[in-house]
C-alpha cells in the first residue's frame, strides 16, 4: 500500500477493519459443505438430518449474514437439475439494509439512526417466533444474530408496553448504563430476549451464528441473548434499576413486573440441540486494521478491551495523552507511531433542552481534542498527528456519521472559526462541531456492528512518510 496523509491512512485502517467483519463475508468464509455435512468450525450437521432450513435473525449485520448464507445454500444444496432446497425465513434489520433473497423476508424494522424498538420490529418478531414455533423435527433453524438485535428483536412481556420499554431504555442509556446493564434489564422485560426465541423453538436442530457487538463476546448479552439460556436474573435487573433509577422515576409497572419474575422464575431452557458460534467480533476488526497499518509502514500497537471502558470523555483524554507520548518519543529508540484500539465507552447525556447531536465516538474525539489543547502543542506537533474514532456500524448515536477525526488541518479550521469545544462537549453536540471543520467520519450503514475502532497516528521527522 502507498501511504497518504495521516487521516487518509487512518480512514484506510478503519475501512479495512470494517470490511473484515462484513456479515456476508464471514458466513461465506465460515460455513462450508462436504459430501455429507454442513461444516461450521469443528462442528458438523449431517445433510441427511434435515429437510428444510428456517432462517431467522435480527441486527445490523443480519441482512448481510442472510445473504451470505443464501449464497452458501444455493451453491451447495441446490441440485444441478435446478431443484432449489427449501429455505424460508424472516430477518429484522435497520432501514437501508434490505436484500432481496429467495425464501427469506428481510424486513426493515426501524429507521436508520434510531436504535430503538418499533411497532414494525414487534410485528417482525412475532413472525420470527411463529416460524420457529411451527418448525418440525426435520427442520434446521439457523439464527443470525448481530449487534443492534436488541431493538430489532422485540416482543414486550405481558403487561409491559412498547412505551414502557422505550422509557426504560432511554433512561438507562442517558444515565451512563453500559451494554451489560442495559441488556440485563431488557431481557427481563421481553418474551424473546434472554433465551425466549430458543424457548419457542420446535425444530429438531437450532444453530446460532453470531457477530458480536459486546466486548468479551458474552452470548447471553449479544442482542440480549435470544437463543441462549439467560445467566442473569430478574433480581439482577432490579439491582440495575436501583443503581440508575434510585428515586423510582421509571414506570411502576416495570418494577412490579420484575419483582413478580424474581418471585416466580421461568423454567430452564433445554439447549441440548442448540449449537452456537461467534464468527466475528471487535478483535477481528482491530486486527484487520492493524494489518493495514503494517502494510502502510506503521509500527503499531493494538489493544482490544474485553469489558466496558466507562466514560467516552475519559477514554478520549487518555487517547490524547498516548498520542503526545508517541510524538515525544525518540524514534531511533522507540518507533511506535500508531495506536489502534477497540471498545465501546458510554456517554452521559446532557438535558434534552440543551442537547445537540452526536454519539460516543464524536464525544470521544472532542474530548481528545480538548485534552490536546490543554497540552499546548506546537504547530509542528499538530501537523504530525491524527486521531480517528468510529463505530463499525456506521452510526454514531442519532447522526448520519460513524464518528469523528481530528488532525492539524481540523485544528486550524476550529481556530479560524473560533469554535468552543468545551461547549460542544457539554451539550453532546459533536456532530455539528465536527461537520463545520471537516472532522466527520462518514461511511453510511456498513452492514456490520462490532463496537468501535480508534486510531491514533503520528509522524516522526526522522522516519517521515508524510510530507508536511
Amino acid at each position: 500500500m502507498t501511504p497518504g496523509t495521516l487521516l487518509t491512512d487512518a480512514q484506510a485502517m478503519f475501512s479495512h477493519g470494517v470490511e473484515a467483519v462484513l456479515g456476508d463475508r464471514l458466513i461465506i468464509d465460515s460455513v462450508s459443505f462436504d459430501e455429507t455435512a454442513m461444516l461450521i468450525a469443528d462442528h458438523a450437521i449431517r445433510k441427511d438430518s434435515f429437510d428444510r432450513i428456517v432462517v431467522v435473525g435480527a441486527g445490523k449485520a443480519s441482512a448481510a449474514m442472510a445473504a451470505g448464507l443464501s449464497e452458501v445454500i444455493r451453491t451447495n444444496l441446490n441440485s444441478k437439475d435446478g431443484h432449489e432446497f427449501p429455505v424460508i425465513g424472516h430477518v429484522n434489520v435497520p432501514e437501508g439494509c434490505h436484500r432481496d433473497l429467495p425464501g427469506i423476508t428481510i424486513q426493515e424494522a426501524r429507521p436508520a439512526g434510531v436504535n430503538e424498538p418499533t411497532v414494525s420490529a414487534i410485528q417482525g418478531t412475532d413472525r420470527i417466533l411463529q416460524l420457529v414455533a411451527e418448525a418440525g423435527p426435520r427442520d434446521l433453524v439457523i439464527g443470525l444474530i448481530s449487534g443492534g438485535g436488541s431493538a430489532l428483536l422485540c416482543r414486550p412481556s405481558p403487561g409491559i408496553s412498547l412505551d414502557d420499554k422505550l422509557t426504560v431504555t432511554r433512561w438507562l442509556s442517558s444515565h451512563g448504563a453500559d451494554i451489560v446493564a442495559l441488556n440485563t434489564v431488557r431481557k427481563h422485560l421481553s418474551e424473546v430476549k434472554g433465551g425466549g426465541l430458543l424457548r419457542a423453538n420446535n425444530a429438531g436442530q437450532f444453530l446460532t451464528l453470531v457477530l458480536s457487538d459486546v466486548l468479551g463476546d458474552p452470548l447471553d448479552l449479544i442482542a440480549s441473548g435470544p437463543t441462549v439460556p439467560d445467566t442473569s436474573t430478574a433480581m439482577d435487573a432490579l439491582t440495575v434499576l436501583d443503581q440508575f433509577d434510585p428515586d423510582h422515576q421509571l414506570p411502576a409497572v416495570v418494577r412490579e413486573h420484575l419483582q413478580r419474575a424474581a418471585d416466580h422464575p421461568a423454567p430452564s431452557i433445554d439447549a441440548s440441540e442448540h449449537s452456537k458460534f461467534v464468527l466475528g467480533n471487535n478483535a477481528v476488526a482491530v486486527d484487520a486494521a492493524g494489518i493495514t497499518a503494517e502494510a502502510l509502514g506503521y509500527n503499531h500497537v493494538m489493544h482490544c478491551h474485553r469489558q466496558s471502558e466507562g466514560d467516552a470523555e475519559t477514554v478520549g483524554r487518555h487517547l490524547a495523552d498516548l498520542t503526545l507520548t508517541m510524538l515525544q518519543a525518540d524514534p531511533t529508540v522507540h518507533r511506535q507511531d500508531a495506536f489502534l484500539s477497540g471498545g465501546e465507552p458510554t456517554v452521559s447525556l446532557a438535558d434534552a433542552s440543551i442537547r445537540g447531536v452526536g454519539g460516543r465516538n464524536g464525544q470521544l474525539v472532542l474530548a481528545a481534542y480538548a485534552r490536546l489543547l490543554e497540552l499546548n502543542l506546537s504547530d509542528d506537533q499538530w501537523s504530525r498527528l491524527a486521531i480517528l474514532s468510529g463505530g463499525t456500524d456506521g452510526e454514531d448515536g442519532p447522526s448520519d456519521a460513524a464518528g469523528g477525526m481530528i488532525d492539524g488541518s481540523v485544528h486550524r479550521r476550529v481556530t479560524e472559526l473560533g469554535l468552543d469545544v468545551h461547549d460542544a462537549l457539554r451539550r453532546n453536540d459533536s456532530h455539528s462541531f465536527l461537520r463545520q471543520v471537516g472532522g466527520l467520519l462518514l461511511t453510511g450503514p456498513t452492514g456490520t456492528n462490532v463496537c468501535d475502532i480508534r486510531i491514533a497516528l503520528v509522524d516522526h521527522p526522522k522516519h517521515r512518510r508524510h510530507q508536511p
